[in-house]
């Protein structure tokens, strides 16, 4: 488990802490699918009991990146190119186009600044090479718009799928042919935001998600 650099985890939070270190072992590939996650190895690593790493196991099987078995353990969970196919992609088109439909008229100026702060933090990550600060801005973008939807059953159905969606957003980072398209599309997508009627909003959104499955990135499996 040293292979990991996992850091000794304060007293504090100690379930938080270690599901935090473990979730961005998984999404970074430090722990692929398929790998074992043994309560007791993972508590001497740690520095801590084994009580909140069961509880952080628990919290990452209820968001889909871990699975427990029967005399077997736990063991990490991959995000596969039909899952996100089939799955992911259809529920973001679905959902994003209705709260980006209800967002409209809600969204302020401080909202488009904010937008285009993370805009800009994309790009930034893209400069120093950072696959996790480029995720985080991009999950951070979609999530202040469904926010701003005020459709709470959206929110929460963003928060299920929202650790596998930054699983493959973080799987798919290398597969980007140029990463600097990244805030671009996001840039543009913030733009018809600003101006564009509905139905262009809502024909941007559904490209941006659907870039995920261009030829370079769907042929890209782990």
């Amino acid at each position: 488990m040293t292979a990991l650099g996992l850091r000794r985890v304060p007293s504090q939070s100690r379930r938080e802490q270690v599901a935090q270190i473990l979730r961005e072992a998984i999404t970074e590939g430090r722990l692929k699918p398929g790998d074992r996650l043994v309560e007791t190895d993972l508590a001497n690593e740690l520095g801590t009991s084994r009580a909140p790493v069961r509880e952080a196991l628990r919290q990452l099987e209820e968001q889909g990146l871990v699975a427990s078995y029967p005399y077997r353990g736990s063991e990490v969970l991959g995000v596969s190119q039909d899952e996100v196919e089939q799955v992911l992609v259809p529920i973001r088109v679905t959902l994003e186009r209705f709260a980006y439909s209800k967002a409209l008229g809600r969204l302020s100026q401080d909202d488009f600044d904010a937008l285009q702060a993370l805009v800009d933090e994309m790009a930034t990550a893209v400069r120093e090479g950072s696959t996790e600060r480029l995720a985080d801005a991009d999950i951070q973008f979609h999530e202040l718009i469904i926010i701003r939807s005020e459709q709470r059953h959206c929110l929460q159905i963003w928060r299920t799928i929202q650790p596998r969606v930054r699983a493959y957003f973080r799987r798919d980072a290398p597969a980007h042919s140029d990463p600097r398209t990244v805030p671009v599309q996001h840039q543009e997508l913030l733009d018809v935001l600003k101006t564009g009627p509905e139905e262009a909003v809502l024909d941007a959104i559904d490209r941006h998600i659907h870039i995920h499955l261009s030829p370079d990135v769907a042929a890209h499996e782990r």
